[in-house]
């Protein structure tokens, strides 16, 4: 199974995270198979950047984000948030 999930980069005490494709059995910072953006927590306002193309390509190929992963794609306006697709079906 494939998840969408982050990965920690940075300096200690300087987080800053990549979104990754990546097989649910690696480690957090361990293989992964393709980077679709980063998130920076540390910036006011936090920095988002998401490739649309690559991020909406591997959920459709069936990739699973995590919680956190959802919150980012959310707001960068990559997936469409739970209860509007619910209220158009």
């Amino acid at each position: 199974m494939l998840k969408i999930r982050l990965r920690r980069v940075g300096a200690p005490k300087k987080p800053s995270y990549r979104l990754v494709v990546a097989r649910a059995q690696s480690p957090r910072d361990g293989a992964f198979i393709d980077i679709i953006g980063h998130f920076n927590p540390l910036t006011d306002p936090e920095t988002i950047v998401i490739n649309e193309d690559k991020a909406r390509n591997w959920l459709k190929q069936g990739a699973q984000p995590t919680d956190t992963a959802a919150r980012l794609l959310e707001k960068a306006g990559v997936i469409k948030k739970s209860s509007q697709a619910k209220e158009k079906a």
